[in-house]
């Protein structure tokens, strides 16, 4: 059965309606809606057809339609009207994320609370991972008479830190040797070079030095290993108890599973650059197949850094919360080149 233009307009006007309302959309109502006359006859006709091709839905005999997840897909890839983000919007949400633009953790965690905030429904953040960065700097900062704390800078636009312990006291000369031999050493190589091999290697090359840079070597190492995994922002899961498509049990499964931040990485890691919607069971994911999930990944130096995303029922202001994400990537994506384009 072909989805004609009239077919295409009708579940168009039926998704939007839904979304709206939340109620089962009849054809009467339908009728007042559409931008064209048809009779409540014909609206009938073709929405029971529609139903037949698997793209609506009859909750109940005497009600009307909802759609269902594969008239969401078509309605996504085809019919949807994004709405874009106006210039006051675009303010607001510039005036949230701001404040953090220097600290990449705090501005991730920053976005998924606005975005939760924004969109009543679950967000979620990823902070870049350095799986693909290389090194960009090390730096050394005393903390105390016998401890510093080295931090490293990737090209992904991260900082990671980690304070070690010497049994000698610590100046400012002994500091300075410790950032030429090790930048002169690391700046330029991928992140996950750095490994325990690498540092034992390094280790022997240094010679006469090693006794004196070891423990520094072992942090960097550390702040490396850490610099690879990309950390969870999450934000908002307790709207989702505000929605009746949701019920107890499936609100404590979608909870429990946001709450493993390696599978819920592995979601959002997974999916293309740009943006993606995973409707119900595409997500591929039992906890989540009477959800739907909006992903949109961010580039940092042009790089595929990390994604931002919601979580929610599969009825949602798709058009409206696509404009929100994709605006709020770019800005991240935007903020954190110029972060790491810093000298």
């Amino acid at each position: 059965m072909e989805l004609s233009e009239r077919k295409q307009k009708i579940l168009a006007a039926v998704v939007d309606l839904y979304i709206e309302t939340g109620e089962p959309v009849g054809s009467k109502a339908l009728c007042e809606t559409l931008s064209f006359k048809v009779s409540s006859a014909t609206v009938r006709n073709e929405m029971s057809e529609l139903v037949e091709m698997g793209l609506l839905e009859q909750p109940h005999t005497s009600a009307g339609r909802i759609p269902s997840q594969k008239g969401y897909r078509v309605y996504i890839d085809t019919l949807m009207k994004k709405r874009p983000v106006s210039k006051e919007e675009q303010r607001y949400i510039d005036s949230l994320i701001l404040p953090s633009a220097y600290d990449p953790e705090k501005l991730l965690d920053g976005v998924a609370r606005a975005l939760a905030g924004m969109t009543k429904l679950a967000a979620v953040s990823t902070t870049p991972s350095g799986v693909k960065a290389y090194i960009k700097a090390i730096q050394f900062v005393q903390t105390s008479r016998r401890t510093a704390m080295a931090i490293l800078m990737t090209s992904a636009g991260t900082m990671k830190s980690r304070v070690f312990h010497c049994d000698f006291d610590l100046n400012s000369d002994i500091l300075r040797v410790f950032f030429r031999v090790i930048n002169e050493k690391l700046v330029g190589l991928p992140v996950s070079e750095i490994t325990p091999a690498f540092i034992q290697s390094l280790a022997a090359d240094l010679g006469n030095m090693t006794l004196l840079m070891s423990d520094a070597l072992l942090a960097v190492l550390d702040v490396a290993q850490d610099s690879m995994s990309a950390d969870v922002c999450l934000d908002g899961e307790m709207n989702l108890l505000y929605y009746d498509e949701f019920s107890h049990g499936e609100i404590k499964r979608i909870i429990d599973f946001l709450s493993r931040p390696q599978e819920l990485t592995r979601l959002l890691m997974q999916q293309p650059n740009g943006m993606k919607v995973l409707i119900g069971e595409e997500t591929n994911r039992p906890e989540l197949s009477e959800s739907s999930v909006v992903i949109s990944r961010y580039e940092v130096g042009g790089n595929d850094a990390g994604a931002i995303a919601i979580i929610g029922p599969t009825r949602m202001n798709y058009g409206k919360i696509i404009s929100n994400i994709e605006y709020l990537s770019d800005s991240v994506g935007r903020m954190l080149t110029e972060l790491m384009e810093m000298d």
